[in-house]
């Protein structure tokens, strides 16, 4: 059964450590995304057109909104896998026009950053304090986004979503995020048509429609999760979820596990 052990909010983002055993749907996220194996069987991690075996010699890093899943190899018992998700504000300055990119999705864990790795997860296990983790956290995530530019082709282009109807929509999608919300509707209200819309939308942010709605629901139920005592039921229903059980299902398909056992798990770093 896959469960959260541990997962801390910060300004940083999220610092988590899971046990996994179910397989995710393709999903993105606003963050930057490192990924190291920690304990029991290698999974499959398939990020864009790529699919890679991560094992405890080796990490994956996932850029802001690239496609991704997990596809365990043990579903009977799983394995420990640290993650972080970092937010591309708090890493790199406003003026940076590049953003969060790591230059390789995949990369060999040197004995320093090995001894990095299970020395921060071991605190985030131990419920560290703030400064502690802080501390750690930067100084992991920074030589992590060192080594995956050794030996890299070359900085990739940034991202920047210029038509001005990809803008609108992404606007009104960002107003009210939730199930309920149709996006043949956001499309008219953008002035294009189906079709043009999903083509147009893909090709200027690099995912569809569909799996940027689903994004900012998650990031609006994480949120709610972690910041109130709102009924798990009621979290549901104000994201556009006519069931608990509905929201459930969501919740699990892209994180690996009910939201009960994530809320349980659940801490905020406050300075």
């Amino acid at each position: 059964m896959s469960r959260a052990l541990a997962v801390f909010h910060g300004r940083f983002g999220r610092a988590t450590v899971y046990q996994l055993n179910r397989p995710f749907n393709v999903h993105a996220h606003r963050e930057g995304h490192l990924i190291f194996h920690v304990g029991g069987t290698p999974a499959q991690i398939d990020v864009a057109e790529h699919r890679l075996l991560l094992k405890d010699d080796t990490v994956v890093a996932v850029n802001p909104w690239e496609p991704h899943n997990f596809l365990p190899t043990d579903m009977d018992h799983g394995a420990i896998f640290f993650v972080l998700y970092v937010n591309a504000e708090w890493f790199t300055p406003a003026a940076n026009a590049q953003g969060l990119r790591f230059g390789r999705t995949f990369f060999p864990r040197t004995e320093a950053l090995d001894r990095l790795i299970r020395r921060t997860a071991a605190l985030v296990c131990g419920a560290p304090s703030l400064r502690s983790l802080d501390c750690e956290l930067r100084q992991l995530i920074d030589s992590c986004y060192e080594e995956s530019w050794q030996a890299a082709e070359g900085a990739p282009a940034a991202a920047a979503v210029t038509d001005f109807r990809v803008r609108k929509s992404i606007r009104l999608m960002s107003e009210s995020p939730g199930a309920e919300i149709e996006l043949d509707a956001i499309a008219r209200e953008a002035g294009l048509s189906r079709p043009h819309f999903y083509r147009l939308f893909r090709t200027q942010t690099g995912v569809t429609p569909h799996l940027y709605m689903n994004t900012l629901i998650m990031e609006q139920a994480l949120d709610a999760l972690v910041a109130t005592e709102a009924p798990i039921a009621d979290i549901g229903f104000d994201l556009g979820f006519s069931s608990q059980s509905g929201f459930t299902r969501f919740f699990a398909a892209n994180v690996g596990m009910a939201p009960t056992d994530y809320r349980r798990a659940a801490k905020v770093l406050r300075p």
